[in-house]
């Protein structure tokens, strides 16, 4: 089956940055969407955002609108996710999971794996 990691994650100031990257064991990235999830402790796992197949279509959740951008790179089957003007609510575990549709992207089941922590503190 298809196993993604998770890596990139850290500790970072208030309005810094990280890059996040999901990167596929499968032998092609290309007929799956790809969404990122986060949870904060305490807290219900929430989409982030997500990406299809050809990387046309794209969404956010409203809160990270404007600050984070997802991409992928299908040769090299990885998908990534640029955050930046970090804020403390982002801080979490973030994980990446595949979808066979886009608009799916947002339905909260998968494997999930060890994900990767996020932590915005000053």
């Amino acid at each position: 089956q298809l196993h993604l990691v998770e890596s990139g994650g850290g500790l970072v100031q208030p309005g810094g940055s990280l890059r996040l990257s999901c990167a596929s064991s499968g032998p092609i990235l290309d007929p799956y969407a790809i969404a990122w999830f986060r949870q904060a402790p305490g807290k219900e796992r929430e989409g982030v955002s997500c990406i299809s197949s050809n990387g046309a279509s794209i969404t956010y959740a409203d809160s990270v609108k404007g600050r984070f951008t997802i991409s992928r790179d299908n040769a090299q089957k990885t998908a990534f996710l640029q955050m930046n003007s970090l804020k403390p609510e982002d801080s979490g575990v973030y994980y990446c999971v595949v979808r066979l549709a886009f608009n799916v992207c947002f339905n909260d089941y998968g494997d999930w794996g060890q994900g990767t922590q996020v932590s915005v503190s000053s």
